[in-house]
C-alpha cells in the first residue's frame, strides 16, 4: 500500500492506493501499445489540439493543484503556484511540437531522394520524484506525447495524490489507455522499465544507475537525471549583497529540495564579508507553513531526510568545521529543519562531495578563480554551476571551464528554461538532454530513408 502524508502535517494522509504489480504495469503497457500507433496516425494537428486541451484543463484546475501540491510534498504556496503555471507553459510549447520539422532533406549522389525522418519509440517509461511533482511529469510527458508516443508514468510515492490527479485531468483529453500513472514502490518501477520502450528517469543517483543499467542491458534507449554537488562561485569584484540573497534562495528555497540546489559556495579571497552575508540573508528567510504567503522554506519530504541534514550539520564539527546557522530543528509539527550554513570543511568531507537533499550548504575561502574552478569541479556530479562577478572576462573564462551541464552567471543555480536543454555532467546525468527540442533525441528515433529513380 502506498501511503503519502502531508510532511507539514504528518498525521494528514493526502492519499492512500495500492501499489502497482508487475501484472498491473504489463497490463498498462499492453493497453498503451494497442492505441499508440492510431495516436500517431491521427496526425499533428491532433496531437497539438490534444495537448492543447491538457494545458487548458490544468490551467483551470490551477488553484487546485497549487493547494495539492502545497500539502502533499510542502512546496511554498508561491513556488507551488509557479510549478502549475509552468507546466500550463510546457504543455503549450509541446503542443506545437507535433508541427515542427521531422527530418531534412539531402542532396543525393545521382538522381533520387535523400532524406531523415523521426519516428516514436513506442512507449515511454517515465519514473518521476517527488519534488516537481506537476512539472516533471509533464517535461517528460508532453513531449514524448507530442511525438507520437503512449506514456506509463510512475511517480514518486511521495508525490502519489499529485499525479493521480494529473491524470484525472489528462486521460479525458487524450485516447484511452495512452496515459496510465502508475504508484507504487520500488518493483512498480522495475516494472515499468521493463516494459518500456525508452525510459526517462530523475531522482538519485544510486537509483538511476540500476535503471540505466536494467535499459542497457534489455537495449532500450534511457535517460537518467542524478541530482548535483552545485557550486556558487563569488568573486571579489561581485554584488556581495545581491549575491547572498541569491544563493540564499538557492540554497534553502522549498527546504533545499532541488536537483539544482546550491550546496557549496566557494569565496574568493578574504571569505568573511560574503559569508556574513550569507548567513545574514539565509536566516531571514521565513521557515513555517508551505501554506503561508511569506514562507520560503517549508518541512524536508519525511523524518529520513530531516535526520540526514541534522546528521550533515554534526558531522561538521569533528572534522574541523563550524556551523554558523541552523543545524537544528525548526520547532515545527511536522518535518521542518533550520536553513543551514557551514564552513571551514576540507574538499573531501562527505558535505562537500556528496549531495544531501535539504537546506543546507557549506562556504569556503579560496586563494583565486583557478582554485576555485577545481574545486568545483572536483566532485562526481556536474549538474549547474555558479559564477557571481561583474567581470565579463572572468565570466567567459569560468563558462568554458566549468563542468557542468548549466552555468548561470550571476543568477541562481535553481530555475531552469523549459524551451532549453536540461540535464548535467558526469554523474549528474546519463543519456540525452530534456526540456526543449532535445527531447526529440530520446523520444524518437532517426531514419535515413534512400529513393532512387526506378
Amino acid at each position: 500500500m502506498i501511503i503519502s502524508t502531508s510532511p507539514q502535517r504528518p498525521d494528514d494522509i493526502v492519499v492512500s492506493v495500492p501499489a502497482g504489480t508487475p501484472a498491473e504495469v504489463r497490463a498498462a503497457a499492453e493497453a498503451a501499445r494497442k492505441v499508440q500507433p492510431d495516436w500517431l496516425d491521427a496526425g499533428a494537428a491532433a496531437r497539438a489540439a490534444a495537448l492543447g486541451r491538457a494545458a487548458d484543463a490544468v490551467q483551470a484546475a490551477a488553484a487546485e493543484l497549487t493547494e495539492l501540491a502545497v500539502r502533499e510534498v510542502g512546496k511554498p504556496l508561491a513556488e507551488a503556484r509557479g510549478e502549475i503555471a509552468r507546466s500550463v507553459s510546457i504543455l503549450r510549447y509541446y503542443a506545437q511540437q507535433p508541427f515542427e520539422e521531422v527530418g531534412a532533406v539531402h542532396s543525393p549522389s545521382g538522381a533520387g531522394l535523400l532524406f531523415t525522418t523521426r519516428r516514436p519509440r513506442g512507449v515511454a517509461g517515465l519514473i518521476t520524484p517527488w519534488n516537481f511533482p506537476f512539472a516533471i511529469p509533464l517535461w517528460k510527458a508532453a513531449p514524448a506525447l507530442a511525438y507520437g508516443n503512449a506514456v506509463l508514468l510512475k511517480p514518486a510515492e511521495q508525490a502519489s495524490g499529485c499525479a493521480l490527479r494529473l491524470h484525472d485531468l489528462l486521460a479525458p483529453v487524450l485516447p484511452a489507455g495512452l496515459f496510465s500513472v502508475l504508484p507504487g514502490d520500488g518493483d512498480t518501477g522495475r516494472a515499468v522499465a521493463e516494459e518500456a520502450d525508452v525510459v526517462s528517469f530523475t531522482g538519485s543517483t544510486a537509483v538511476g544507475r540500476t535503471v540505466v543499467a536494467a535499459a542497457a542491458q534489455r537495449g532500450i534507449p534511457v535517460q537518467a537525471e542524478m541530482g548535483g554537488q552545485n557550486p556558487a562561485i563569488v568573486l571579489p569584484d561581485a554584488d556581495l549583497p545581491a549575491a547572498a540573497r541569491s544563493i540564499a534562495a538557492a540554497v534553502a528555497g522549498y527546504a533545499g529540495q532541488k536537483c539544482t540546489a546550491t550546496k557549496r559556495v566557494l569565496v574568493v579571497g578574504d571569505p568573511e564579508p560574503f559569508t556574513e552575508a550569507l548567513v545574514a540573508a539565509v536566516r531571514s528567510l521565513v521557515v513555517g507553513d508551505p501554506a503561508r504567503e511569506d514562507v520560503s522554506v517549508g518541512p524536508v519530504i519525511d523524518a529520513a531526510a530531516r535526520d540526514r541534514v541534522l546528521a550533515a550539520a554534526e558531522s561538521a564539527g569533528p572534522a574541523g568545521g563550524r556551523v554558523l546557522t541552523g543545524g537544528v530543528s525548526a520547532g515545527n509539527a511536522g518535518w521542518f529543519v533550520a536553513p543551514t550554513v557551514v564552513s571551514g570543511l576540507p574538499a573531501d568531507h562527505p558535505l562537500e562531495c556528496d549531495e544531501v537533499f535539504g537546506p543546507i550548504c557549506s562556504v569556503n575561502g579560496v586563494a583565486s578563480l583557478d582554485e576555485a574552478i577545481s574545486r568545483a569541479n572536483s566532485v562526481q556530479q556536474g549538474l549547474v554551476a555558479g559564477l557571481y562577478t561583474r567581470d565579463l572576462g572572468s565570466a567567459l573564462a569560468a563558462v568554458h571551464r566549468l563542468a557542468a551541464g548549466m552555468i548561470k552567471v550571476n543568477a541562481p543555480t535553481t530555475g531552469v528554461d523549459f524551451y532549453l536543454p536540461f540535464g548535467g555532467t558526469k554523474a549528474s546525468g546519463y543519456g540525452s538532454k530534456e526540456q526543449g527540442k532535445a527531447a526529440a533525441d530520446l523520444y524518437t528515433s532517426v531514419h535515413t530513408v534512400t529513393v532512387e529513380a526506378g
